[in-house]
Order: C-alpha cells, then structure tokens, then sequence
C-alpha cells in the first residue's frame, strides 16, 4: 500500500519564478525523502521602484510515506 503526503511550502528567489520553484525543491529534498509531485499554488512578488524584487511561489509538494521504516 502507497500512503502519499502534502505539504505546502513557500520559496523565493530574485531572479524568476522558475528560479524559485527550482531552487525550494532543491532545499526540501535535502530533509524530505521520496518526493514524488509538486503543483504550484501560487505564483507572486514584491515590486521595488518599477522592477520585480523578489519573486515568490507557494507549492504543494507530495511524498510517499516509507511503510517499512523502524520507529523509534
């Protein structure tokens, strides 16, 4: 049996959205294993003067639980 997990995080970068989205994956799976989707929730940014500042993104982010772990 399969369990999947969501979580939704938030990311950011000052550079582009895809940048953003790249760069939050690449931090979350650093402490989560068996990511498996992403759906973007959200996509927005912070203006500075008549330019983008920051650039943010709200994702959902599924895993698979590991049935077979030891607890503790």
């Amino acid at each position: 049996m399969d369990i999947e997990k969501h979580l939704t995080i938030t990311g950011s970068s000052n550079i582009s959205w895809k940048d953003a989205i790249v760069k939050t994956i690449n931090e979350a799976s650093k402490t989560i294993d068996y990511l498996s989707t992403i759906t973007i929730i959200k996509q927005y940014a912070t203006i500075d003067g008549n330019k983008i500042a920051e650039y943010y993104v709200d994702l959902d982010l599924g895993f698979s639980l590991d049935l077979n772990r030891i607890s503790k």
